[in-house]
């Protein structure tokens, strides 16, 4: 839904790699080439099979870039963070979330060229869609997590805000989908181990002015084998990955996927998360 022209310029304060040009040819097809090099500007590994950076995140940067300054730089001053050096960060006092998005390539900090960060900022919180912080300096930090936002007041780092899985959530890979098309869900915000997820989800219709509906319960394709209806996930990777191929005859509307949790000691946890509502479309 906020998805840019297909055309970016990023280079990367940290390392000085580039990527300039297209990287989407058209509705859904992406560039392997332009994958790989725009992984090396957020300082992230590159698995044609399982991108670390959210083409979600790249959509999203495109489509800010040209609303503000088509055709600008894009400095990424902070991109792919491991859940390891995200931890050292903490440790050594940065303002760093413990569920920081980095972890999972769907944050990043940026300069746009020419563009003030404060006006990134206000526009993100008036769009309602991601995250948008903002420390009073020349970076902004986005993402493509819940809408929210915060400053350096009100970030809630070091409060415990996301302990014991408390802000723990699912999402989507994206916004739009055609029936038949494969559904990828990935858990983020996580910050305890082990997780055990229901192995059966649902689906939910979203029909505007009507009470959610449940249209049917699967079990989507795990990343790795289940013998048991109630997995454990022991860290991030493990919880990447979910995938679920809609039904081809799906009528179009909105829609969202429920997981349930089991089987979890983490007492602050909630019982079940809801992805954001996603939209599939009339079939061709």
């Amino acid at each position: 839904m906020h998805g840019g022209d297909g055309r970016i310029r990023l280079i990367s304060k940290k390392n000085g790699k580039i990527f300039t040009g297209r990287y989407r040819t058209g509705a859904g097809v992406y560039t392997p080439q332009a994958m790989q090099r725009i992984h090396g500007v957020f300082g992230a590994d590159y698995d044609p099979h399982k991108l670390r950076i959210s083409l979600r995140l790249i959509e999203f940067v495109d489509f800010l870039e040209d609303h503000f300054r088509p055709g600008a730089w894009v400095t990424v001053t902070s991109g792919y963070r491991s859940p390891q050096y995200n931890s050292n960060l903490r440790q050594k006092g940065a303002l760093a979330a413990k569920a920081s998005l980095h972890q999972y390539g769907m944050a990043l900090d940026l300069i746009l060229e020419g563009v003030p960060a404060k006006d990134i900022w206000e526009y993100v919180r008036e769009l309602q869609f991601g995250g948008a912080g903002y420390y009073h300096g020349q970076t902004v930090h986005i993402d493509v997590g819940p809408a929210r936002s915060w400053d350096e007041t009100t970030s809630g780092v070091g409060t415990g805000i996301s302990d014991d899985n408390k802000l723990i959530g699912l999402v989507t890979a994206f916004d739009r989908y055609l029936p038949g098309e494969t559904l990828e869900l990935r858990f983020i915000r996580m910050t305890a181990f082990p997780i055990g997820v229901n192995s059966g989800f649902e689906l939910i219709s979203l029909a505007q002015g009507q009470t959610p509906v449940p249209v049917t319960r699967f079990v989507p394709q795990l990343p790795s084998p289940a013998a048991n209806p109630c997995p454990a996930f022991k860290d991030i990777d493990g919880m990447d990955g979910f995938r679920w191929t809609l039904p081809g005859d799906l009528p179009p509307g909105r829609y969202a996927v429920r997981a349930r949790f089991c089987e979890n000691p983490w007492n602050k946890m909630p019982e079940q998360v809801t992805t954001p509502a996603f939209e599939v479309l009339p079939a061709d």
